[in-house]
């Protein structure tokens, strides 16, 4: 089906009228049904893959990681939260762009340049000090699981969400593209973190982050800070 820009304007503005307890709700909603759909995911290719494992076993999971992936889907509350607030102070403008073309355009425009920012970003949480602090707890999973995307520090996952802000405060993208790209990027995330290798060994010659990237990453964490793409760690010699 196909709405037209009317219609279009007609969802956007019941968004625009929400109260700021009904978009704290709606972003826990959100939020947590995406986790559930991580997790979800995770185990359906778990139970349906028929590639070997990458390690021996998955990571443990623990209370102290489930308690932990909980907090993260509040602080990505809390980013959406904010960034409705930039969209309602005019910070944030959402594009009115719906042909197929101009769509698929903004979304690979946000992946490369997320992977870009992201890179830097995951680099700079390896130098000693960052590390220690920041992300030491997400690499305790040497291996995974299907919690590991979500062990995060905090400062870590509203720092991820900063860099996805400033993007959309940088150029009107529509909601459809940022829509399809948060999707992309959480199923891309949760593959990455599975412990079996979901992509053809092909796609690593197309300069894709594949399962098997991210998993380098866990066993050598000096190599593959990409996320989506091996492009930057090729380019900056830490591809393994």
């Amino acid at each position: 089906m196909n709405f037209t820009q009317a219609e279009f304007s007609g969802y956007l503005q019941i968004f625009w009228q929400f109260s700021w307890p009904q978009w704290m709700i709606f972003s826990l909603i959100i939020n947590s049904f995406l986790y559930l759909f991580s997790i979800g995911l995770y185990v359906f290719i778990e139970k349906t893959c028929r590639k070997s494992q990458l390690q021996e076993k998955n990571h443990p999971v623990t209370r102290s990681d489930f308690y932990l992936s909980l907090f993260t889907i509040i602080c990505n509350s809390f980013v959406m939260l904010l960034g409705a607030f930039l969209w309602k102070n005019g910070w944030i403008v959402l594009g009115e762009n719906q042909s197929v073309a101009g769509i698929a355009v903004e979304i690979i425009a946000l992946l490369l340049l997320m992977d870009f920012l992201m890179y830097f970003f995951h680099y700079g949480a390896h130098s000693p000090l960052i590390y220690k602090i920041l992300h030491r707890k997400h690499h305790e999973h040497v291996s995974t699981n299907f919690l590991s995307l979500f062990v995060l520090h905090p400062f870590e996952t509203i720092g991820f969400g900063f860099m996805m802000l400033v993007l959309l405060i940088g150029y009107d993208f529509s909601v459809i593209s940022i829509s399809i790209y948060l999707l992309l990027n959480l199923i891309w995330g949760t593959i990455g973190h599975l412990n079996r290798e979901f992509f053809q060994a092909s796609f690593d010659r197309l300069f894709v982050g594949t399962t098997r990237f991210h998993n380098q990453h866990h066993l050598d964490e000096s190599k593959n800070f990409g996320f989506y793409t091996s492009i930057w760690d090729r380019i900056f010699g830490t591809y393994k």
